[in-house]
């Protein structure tokens, strides 16, 4: 692990400034060879900390990465919500995912236990040395062990709702700590501790609002607190009423800021803002996984139809990930979302990315095109996809208030404005206030996320958390055990609450025995 980190972070310091901004480095090189860099004499100066934090980042695109033929990690998330289905059908993992057959040999969900946990490697380098950097300004030392600590709890925020019970680290590990490489399973609650610890000390780091060179930003950490308190209100924790006023609370100062700073933080006036490089990191985006084709493309390409020539490079696509026509179908009528090209799906493009408009033949994910890179009518693609990957969305802030809000004591009109902001930029009619209870606004809201947050990797967890699933069908929620995905026709089961622990990681390590509930065991 030491060497992986020290690797990983010496190629930070060569990508930092093209993803992050500047990160010196001839300081260091002048007193080190790389190949001699340990964790005991790099964090000497203040460009070493920039250059770890960097490191850190850098971990986060292992999301992108890729899980077998056809695939990458990402598409976990997408598959076992019912939302999307494949045109391929070619790799094995990724169908078990589909058919929720999957287990802990799954080359997705070892690979996001590997991810997860040298993001948390990296924050804890970082936040363990960085305190000791002599002659550094405390405001800078502060703002970027706030960044690492925000980046340390995206990660266990992710691995508990996915694993429940996981190995809580906040150390580095090194020879001389050998008895901590096999760590015990800790308790969900106490990691969800951690999770809201590191957040508040990333709230009080000093950060801005918003940072457009994409680093963390007040209105992310703001919001990612309020999500933490969501989920902690729901299942499994199930706090309930307390948890339900802070998340609501939290989420209403983001939106009282900006409310009163609209040009910084906003809904984007039009869907197609979403998925330009020229709006990344400003107004709608809080918080977005960073890309640039020199150091790493963007990850989405899964998301094309399966040979369709919808770039520069003529039929290209895999066709792994798309919308299923249930889920498409079950859309409002005249919800914009839904136009071809103007949502967050397309059933057109052009020959080849510029030329003459033909017929996909059925309704695929937009909200990760890149016009810009693959071209559009008349205007030829860079070829260059430097696209981000959202993380934290406005969109997403606005429906935490509302959905929390109504549950601290019904709709109230900010929570319903909340709601229907939402609403009226996909051209929909919202019905009164009065006409709504707190029953039927919480199932208002559920859907406005279902809908808005598609395929962003985000419907898994509130399937988890409230132990419901949409049904396409009746429009309504059907409890989670028992839905049925109408991708592959399976039910859902009470073991599908968490993931399998990997079994690499069962047979490294027997602390982390037993398996989750319902999975084969080592």
């Amino acid at each position: 692990m030491r060497f992986t980190v020290l690797n990983t972070i010496t190629r930070a310091l060569l990508c930092g400034t093209i993803l992050l901004g500047p990160v010196g480095c001839s300081d260091f090189l002048k007193e080190n060879a790389p190949s001699n860099l340990t964790a005991d004499n790099f964090f000497t100066i203040p460009d070493h900390a920039e250059a770890g934090l960097a490191a850190t980042y850098a971990t986060l695109r292992f999301m992108g990465d890729g899980a077998g033929i056809f695939s990458n990690n990402w598409q976990m998330l997408e598959a076992m919500t019912g939302t999307s289905t494949t045109e391929t059908a070619q790799n094995s993992d990724l169908n078990n995912l589909y058919s929720m057959s999957h287990d802990g040999n799954t080359v997705h969900v070892v690979n996001y236990w590997n991810g997860l946990y040298r993001i948390i490697a990296q924050a804890n380098l970082v936040l363990d040395r960085v305190p000791g950097i002599p002659n550094m300004d405390a405001a800078q030392k502060t703002k970027i062990l706030g960044e690492t600590r925000f980046l340390r709890a995206h990660a266990y925020f992710t691995a508990v709702r996915l694993w429940g019970d996981i190995p809580l680290i906040t150390k580095p590990q090194t020879d001389a700590t050998a008895a901590d490489f096999n760590p015990s399973r800790a308790k969900a609650e106490d990691v969800y501790k951690l999770i809201v610890e590191d957040l508040q000390a990333a709230e009080a780091a000093g950060l801005a609002w918003m940072d457009v060179s994409g680093r963390v930003n007040l209105a992310a950490v703001k919001t990612q607190l309020a999500k933490v308190y969501l989920t902690m209100a729901g299942f499994p924790l199930s706090k309930g009423a307390s948890h339900y006023k802070l998340a609501a609370d939290k989420a209403l100062e983001v939106i009282t800021y900006a409310n009163a700073n609209p040009s910084t933080i906003n809904l984007f006036t039009t869907y197609e803002d979403v998925h330009k490089e020229s709006t990344e990191n400003r107004l709608e985006h809080l918080f977005m996984l960073q890309y640039n084709s020199i150091v790493a493309s963007n990850p989405m390409d899964n998301f094309y139809g399966n040979f369709k020539p919808i770039n520069y490079n003529g039929p290209t696509g895999t066709g792994s990930s798309v919308p299923t026509l249930s889920f498409y179908n079950s859309f409002e009528k005249g919800d914009l979302r839904t136009k071809d090209q103007d949502g967050y799906f397309y059933t057109t493009y052009f020959t080849n990315g510029t030329g003459a408009r033909f017929e996909l033949g059925a309704p695929y994910v937009f909200k990760h095109f890149n016009r810009t890179a693959n071209g559009t009518s008349g205007t030829p693609g860079t070829r260059l996809n430097n696209l981000n990957v959202p993380q934290i969305r406005y969109a997403e802030t606005l429906l935490i208030y509302a959905e929390a809000q109504n549950e601290v004591g019904g709709p109230t009109q900010a929570a319903y404005d909340a709601l229907k902001r939402i609403r009226d930029r996909a051209t929909l009619t919202t019905p009164a206030l009065g006409t709504f209870n707190q029953a039927s606004f919480r199932e208002a809201v559920w859907r406005e996320r279902w809908y808005e947050l598609c395929y962003e990797q985000l419907t898994w967890y509130d399937m988890v958390r409230l132990r419901k699933v949409f049904n396409e069908t009746t429009k309504g929620f059907d409890n989670f055990v028992g839905h049925v995905n109408l991708s592959t026709n399976k039910a859902l089961e009470e073991k599908h609450y968490l993931l399998p622990l990997p079994r690499p990681e069962m047979l490294n390590n027997p602390n982390l025995r037993p398996q989750n509930p319902g999975y084969p065991g080592v």
